[in-house]
C-alpha cells in the first residue's frame, strides 16, 4: 500500500501498472499533474489468509487549492510472492 501510494506521488504509472492485478488492471492510467499528494494513514490490515489482505487508508491531496480525502478498503492478493492491488471500495 505505502509504495503504491509513494508511485502516485512520483506519477510512477509503470509500478503502478504492474503492481496491479491483471485482472483489474486498466489498458492505461493517466495521472492528474495538478494534484499534489498531502499524506497517507493506514488505517487497519487485515490478513485474510497468506495470499488475500485488506488495508484500509486515508489519503489526502490537493487540487487546483482544494483539499481531498480518499477513503477505501483495499483487497490484495499475493502472487508468485508478490502483492497485487486487485479493487477497493471507498467508505
Amino acid at each position: 500500500m505505502r509504495s503504491r501510494y509513494s508511485a502516485y506521488t512520483l506519477g510512477h504509472v509503470p509500478y503502478l501498472l504492474s503492481s496491479w492485478h491483471p485482472s483489474t488492471r486498466p489498458a492505461e492510467l493517466s495521472l492528474d499533474a495538478g494534484v499534489k499528494w498531502l499524506g497517507l494513514e493506514v488505517r487497519d490490515h487485515r490478513a485474510l489468509d497468506t495470499d488475500r489482505a485488506e488495508v484500509e487508508f486515508v489519503a489526502r491531496s490537493r487540487l487546483a487549492g482544494r483539499g481531498q480525502r480518499l477513503h477505501e478498503c483495499s483487497r490484495f492478493v499475493r502472487e508468485a510472492g508478490q502483492w497485487l492491488y486487485v479493487d477497493g471500495d471507498l467508505l
